[in-house]
């Protein structure tokens, strides 16, 4: 009777710790997703300052070549 109850303490508290985990891991997931989700905020506006940039230079390319 007692090792069942020592088996019973050992799979629940096998299952807190595995819960704790996963809270952790998942709430890191969480964290990482809106990092990432700032960092792409951030950097849209550079992205497009580089498209412009490099269009314009094509288009320079485009017309020195033509002349």
């Amino acid at each position: 009777m007692l090792l069942l109850i020592v088996w019973i303490v050992a799979v629940v508290l096998a299952l807190v710790v595995l819960g704790a985990i996963a809270y952790g891991l998942l709430g890191a997931a969480g964290r990482l997703r809106r990092e990432m989700e700032a960092a792409e905020r951030d950097a849209r506006p550079l992205l497009a300052q580089i498209e412009a940039a490099q269009a314009a230079a094509e288009a320079r390319d485009r017309a020195s070549a033509e002349s």
